[in-house]
């Protein structure tokens, strides 16, 4: 078998048993919230950190948890499953399969800055808007990009609690991208933490209302 071949054929068969072992339950568990090291303590088979946090991080991205580009600009989103099959000789395999496209639509977002005169403290705000759209949005994250004055991953992190600090460090490192978050929980509760810490400067979309909210 060729040199080439060969190569393709080993990364074939650890792709395959990664997959097997555990591709399915880091999707999982990355799913119920858990970070990329708390993900690690619970897989029975030895995967490196950097392993687990693309794989997260490829996930998130399909899921539309993460979003390369700004909310609201209508691009269709390929929605994916691991689909797993078997030969005629009774060996398994994972395929990847696009189970459906939607389309986020375009939003003309009404935009306003957020005035702690006219709204409030934010903690109060922030979370009222959150209710008002059903978590249903994103805030922008920039760490370390060389062209901006953002601040770094490593920055942020002594302002947060244990479990924010595990998730974002995991989950972001050392990246040096624009990325747009979905709103959940956690996120949430970080963009305050950040923000009353004089640490997060960004925009958050609510998709309900329609609104871009700049920090």
């Amino acid at each position: 078998m060729p040199m080439e071949e060969q190569k393709y054929f080993k990364q074939a068969i650890s792709n395959f048993t990664y997959e097997a072992a555990c591709g399915g339950a880091i999707r999982h568990l990355a799913d119920l919230g858990y970070s990329v090291r708390k993900i690690m303590e619970q897989l029975s088979f030895p995967v490196p950190y950097e392993r687990v946090q693309k794989t997260v991080w490829e996930h998130f991205l399909e899921k539309g948890v993460l979003l390369l580009e700004e909310p609201g600009k209508g691009k269709v989103r390929e929605e994916a499953a691991y689909v797993k099959e078997y030969n005629q000789y009774g060996r398994a395999s994972f395929r990847r399969v696009i189970i459906g496209e939607k389309d986020a639509g375009v939003i003309h977002f009404k935009e306003r800055h957020f005035d702690v005169t006219r709204d409030g403290d934010f903690r109060g705000y922030f979370i009222r808007k959150c209710k008002e759209n059903e978590m249903d949005g994103y805030v922008s994250l920039d760490f370390g990009k060389k062209d901006t004055n953002e601040m770094s991953i490593k920055e942020i992190l002594p302002v947060l609690d244990a479990c924010q600090r595990d998730y974002m460090e995991g989950l972001f490192g050392e990246k040096k991208e624009s990325v747009y978050h979905r709103i959940n929980t956690l996120m949430r509760d970080i963009v305050i933490q950040l923000y009353e810490n004089g640490k997060y400067h960004g925009i958050c979309y609510f998709i309900k209302t329609e609104e871009m909210i700049i920090l």
